[in-house]
């Protein structure tokens, strides 16, 4: 009898959110894990890199020995369909304080064949056993109150299946940062936003994977419009944030050659950064 064989499937999921019922894998046998991607997290016809991503971090939360990401670098090879999906995870390196572990997503395409969406190559630790030294000049992001602020909600009626991932998400987005929903783009690069998830459910760890990845792209400030797919994105998750809303500030500096960066940061509701990031991203010029 095969090892696999021996191995009842496994659901790794935590609590019983949308967020959590729509990344939660399936352990098929050890390192290999299933998945039905959801079409509620899509924009237009593309799954959303952070959502997936959170899905990459859920199977490496199962597969190695320590419970958070710390530092998690995707390449995104392809654009991921809703419906079936692998996940195939190896672990590189398990120490006493960190592990590392490699991931990839793969579906299939219309002869059957195995496709690779995404590669990731994360670090996984126990942010619970931190020491809490802090030494930083970075400051909060100034943002309006979440009443003076606006979601998708308060725009014009979308329309349908262009942007499902909305309904799942709470996002209020700095007026200041709303230029280019009216014809009048700043060409500042910047985003930010009060961001948590439309059920309620509190942020944690693997939801942070979410947040850096859920706003409108800074290309739309910069007066670019179109699909910003991502190439790479390295999240850095710096601790478990505290009950309520999060704020989320992206900025892009330089853009070049038809390519962008986006720099997040994630504050919790206790003026901490819970989470910084870098992506590298394509823009349509013209």
């Amino acid at each position: 009898m095969s090892e696999a064989a021996t191995v009842p499937a496994v659901r790794a999921v935590i609590g019983d959110s949308e967020f959590d019922r729509d990344t939660a894998v399936t352990r098929r046998e050890p390192g290999v894990y299933d998945i039905d991607l959801s079409a509620g997290w899509t924009i237009i016809s593309a799954v959303n890199g952070g959502y997936l991503l959170a899905v990459l971090g859920r199977a490496l939360a199962d597969a190695l020995p320590h419970p958070d990401p710390f530092s998690v670098s995707a390449h995104y090879l392809t654009a991921s369909q809703p419906g079936p999906a692998v996940v195939r995870t190896q672990t590189v390196r398990a120490g006493r304080t960190l592990s590392t572990g490699q991931a990839s997503l793969f579906q299939y395409d219309d002869e059957g064949n195995e496709v690779e969406r995404i590669r990731v190559l994360a670090s996984y630790g126990d942010l619970a056993g931190l020491p809490d030294d802090v030494r930083t000049t970075a400051t909060p992001p100034r943002i309006p109150p979440m009443e003076q602020c606006f979601g998708p909600e308060d725009g014009p009626a979308p329309v349908d299946g262009s942007s499902a991932i909305a309904d799942r998400l709470m996002l209020k987005l700095d007026p200041a940062t709303l230029g280019w929903a009216l014809g009048t783009p700043s060409g500042k690069g910047e985003m930010r936003a009060w961001f948590g998830l439309a059920d309620g459910r509190d942020a944690d760890p693997l939801s942070l994977l979410l947040a850096v990845d859920a706003l409108p792209p800074t290309a739309f400030e910069l007066g670019l419009k179109g699909w910003v797919p991502t190439v790479e994105l390295t999240v850095h998750v710096r601790h478990r944030p505290a009950p309520g809303p999060l704020r989320v500030s992206i900025t892009t500096r330089n853009l070049a050659g038809g390519f962008l960066e986006e720099d997040a940061e994630v504050w919790d509701s206790e003026d901490r950064l819970v989470a910084q990031s870098r992506q590298l991203a394509r823009v349509r010029l013209g």
